[in-house]
């Protein structure tokens, strides 16, 4: 039943996002194109236009993500269609798992269309270089590759991004509980599990800290520390932000099989 829960969940999400993949896509080749005019005013401001646009669906494609996730998870749970959702025979587990993977799916597929889109449009050996001049500072600092710093770079933003929606689902869950004022409810909760999360992040983050007088420099100073332990702060990050994750998921599934009151 996860199989036919994920096929419906994939092209509920995809039919709007596959729009501003296409958007951003088509854009990004106007711009290239347009760019490639180097001797005329016009085409340089029209380039200019459909570069901001590229960037804006790029962003679009982030908050759509997010914002449709939560505005589906809503509407199969506690909606209209909530109705023929909990009539079905499946686990809440299920449905919820269903979410989570969708989610994930989604965003690996969106950072992939939008490494591309600005690939398309800016791609260029200046551009590379002016890049790599603006990185090889800080991967040198953390003593590290380029490629590899990106890859971290990109793997915390992914994780953070997911924290972010999964704080969302706890805030719906928990915000569908109260009697009225479910919206504004479920906004609060997921803010405050949002600062929760962060903050635990900074908690396990300065408990590791007590341990070692160099990492704690990282609290009291705005020195320079040592190479090692930045590294060292960085994958200890990444291990926190999916261990959070993984404890979200667990506890929403748990909150959600105490029984939904549907609108």
């Amino acid at each position: 039943m996860l199989k036919h829960l994920l096929e419906y969940d994939f092209k509920s999400k995809f039919k709007v996002l596959i729009i501003f993949y296409a958007l951003a896509t088509f854009f990004a080749l106007l711009t290239r194109i347009f760019f490639s005019f180097e001797n005329s005013l016009v085409l340089y401001i029209i380039a200019q236009v459909c570069s901001g646009v590229t960037i804006s669906m790029v962003f679009n494609i982030l908050i759509n993500n997010i914002m449709r996730m939560w505005a589906r998870f809503r509407t199969n749970f506690y909606g209209d269609e909530s109705y023929l959702t909990h009539t079905l025979p499946v686990s809440k587990t299920t449905h919820y798992l269903s979410k989570f993977i969708c989610a994930s799916v989604s965003f690996l597929v969106s950072f992939a269309f939008i490494g591309v889109a600005l690939f398309v449009a800016y791609y260029s050996e200046e551009n590379i270089q002016i890049i790599k001049s603006l990185i090889l500072p800080l991967a040198q600092t953390y003593d590290s590759s380029i490629g590899g710093l990106i890859i971290v770079l990109l793997l915390i933003l992914y994780l953070e991004f997911f924290n972010i929606l999964q704080c969302g689902f706890t805030g719906i869950i928990l915000g569908h509980r109260m009697q009225s004022g479910k919206v504004g409810f479920s906004v609060l909760y997921g803010f405050i599990v949002y600062s929760a999360s962060q903050t635990a992040v900074l908690v396990a983050m300065f408990i590791v800290a007590l341990f070692n007088n160099d990492a704690m420099n990282l609290f009291v100073t705005n020195e320079m520390v040592d190479i090692g332990i930045l590294k060292f702060f960085i994958i200890f990050a990444i291990i926190i932000y999916t261990l959070i994750s993984v404890v979200l998921c667990f506890i929403n599934i748990k909150l959600f099989k105490k029984g939904v009151n549907v609108d």
